[in-house]
């Protein structure tokens, strides 16, 4: 019994990577050949199951793990083009590789395209078939800002020492991202511009992952206890770490709360969201950003016209797809789930 047990999970394993690396594949599709800068990434696991869906029967995916690490990516990177993919779709563990991807392909004459870390724009302008599909960061940390305001100025029992100064602690995501310092930047400074006075106690990066989130939080609270009236995060899974850390110290029961801001509006998010214990997010769209990724992609590979037209979304400056974000609350949250 057991055997038969471990022979299914190990075919259904076998099965979903065949359909991720698209093992069964039509040679009259294109191929397209993308890397993830890590699986085990909440939000980039939305976008990858998304990327499935949108290409199925129309071009065959390649899509692998660089395990957070920038010279596995730039074999896959060497691999898909030596495989002579029709183009490249390019998930960077690190946005400083970008320019050496970019002339590899374009001496390959294949086509490249970035999502999720901006590269530089000197990179973006080695060629013209680069494309870049992304969210605006700092207007998603300008909504988490907001959320925080609305409840500052709603609950003044948030306000715990009465001195009129909101106390926070920030979570960062990895150093050197562009989120992490555009989220991070306009989620203070949109709390500012409401007018209420803000102290940083401490901030630390949590590198975008539950468990790094949970360890700083713990330190957080080991330091400033009681003192702490807010948590902002760069993304969902730090915040929900943090979570863990603030409900073993007694948080969210007998009406002791600690408002708690996210970015991403994943499915655990939104979970923490209807049971209370987050206070909100900021919803990073992963299907319409996956649907640009491969539209792009497609039109990319069987050399279209990359038009708002064709790709179904309005194009800057020639190169860039940006998806914007909304806030998501207690008031609104069900309608993302």
């Amino acid at each position: 019994m057991k055997k038969t047990i471990l022979i299914f999970i190990c075919s259904v394993f076998f099965m979903v990577e065949l359909v991720a690396m698209g093992a069964q594949e039509d040679e009259a599709l294109p191929v397209i050949g993308c890397t993830i800068y890590k699986y085990d990434d909440t939000f980039m696991t939305g976008i990858r199951n998304e990327l499935v869906n949108f290409g199925q029967g129309k071009a065959n995916l390649k899509i692998v793990d660089s395990l957070n690490n920038q010279d596995t990516q730039n074999a896959q990177v060497d691999t898909f083009i030596k495989q002579n993919v029709s183009v490249l779709a390019i998930n960077p563990v690190d946005r400083a590789s970008a320019g050496i991807e970019i002339d590899k392909a374009k001496a390959a004459n294949i086509p490249i395209m970035f999502f999720n870390r901006e590269p530089f724009v000197e990179d973006m302008a080695k060629s013209d078939k680069v494309y870049y599909v992304g969210t605006q960061a700092s207007d998603e940390g300008k909504l988490e800002g907001e959320i925080i305001s609305d409840y500052w100025n709603t609950h003044p029992e948030a306000d715990k020492n009465k001195d009129g100064i909101l106390q926070y602690v920030l979570l960062k995501g990895e150093p050197g991202h562009q989120d992490t310092k555009l989220r991070s930047k306009s989620s203070i400074q949109s709390i500012k511009d409401r007018g209420i006075l803000v102290e940083k106690l401490a901030e630390d990066t949590g590198m975008w992952d539950w468990v790094n989130g949970q360890q700083k939080m713990s330190e957080f609270i080991a330091s400033y206890g009681d003192r702490i009236e807010a948590v902002i995060s760069n993304n969902d899974d730090m915040a929900l770490g943090a979570i863990e850390v603030l409900k073993a110290s007694g948080y969210f029961v007998d009406n002791k709360y600690m408002p708690v801001v996210g970015v991403d509006a994943t499915a655990p998010a939104l979970q923490a969201i209807e049971e209370g214990s987050l206070l909100g997010s900021v919803h990073n769209d992963s299907k319409s950003q996956a649907r640009a990724i491969f539209n792009i992609a497609y039109q990319l590979a069987i050399g279209g016209d990359i038009t708002e037209e064709t790709i179904g979304y309005p194009i800057t400056n020639h190169h860039y797809v940006w998806i914007f974000g909304e806030k998501v609350t207690q008031e609104n949250y069900k309608e993302f789930m």
